[in-house]
């Protein structure tokens, strides 16, 4: 990688992905794929009109890293990150972003199809749905 970001970052705001991009340029790199996840306005058939994310910061990090290291290994990738944003999200906004590098298309798809779905499943993130209609609900990430 050509620049230097964390592997995995929780940010407290909005965030450029451009120097994410940038950092996992490489020579060897024939490919690079990335996910963006936005904060939609419905979910189970609810209106939604924003959320919050908490985390465990300090655990979900380190799962977060780890999840970055076993994509990279497992799937022969040159590099890769994911940033997950918490605090108050609106509509349309970025809430997770994951990039990877690799020789061929099919390790960098692999690689940050595997980063979300393990984030999802493993790192301690919490979101706290707003409903049009003035409810609120506590969710866990699914896979």
């Amino acid at each position: 990688m050509s620049g230097h970001v964390p592997a995995f970052a929780i940010a407290n705001t909005e965030f450029d992905v451009a120097p994410l991009r940038a950092a996992l340029i490489d020579d060897r790199a024939g490919a690079f794929a990335s996910f963006e996840g936005w904060i939609r306005d419905h979910n189970d058939g609810r209106a939604v009109d924003g959320l919050r994310y908490e985390a465990y910061r300090a655990l979900a990090e380190t799962e977060g890293a780890r999840i970055v290291a076993e994509a990279i290994a497992r799937h022969g990738a040159l590099g890769a990150c994911c940033v997950h944003r918490i605090g108050e999200l609106a509509i349309g906004d970025l809430a997770v972003w994951v990039g990877a590098s690799a020789a061929h298309r099919d390790a960098a798809f692999a690689t940050c199809r595997t980063i979300i779905d393990e984030v999802k499943a493993r790192v301690p993130i919490w979101k706290h749905e707003h409903y049009v209609d003035g409810d609120a609900s506590w969710l866990h990430l699914e896979p």
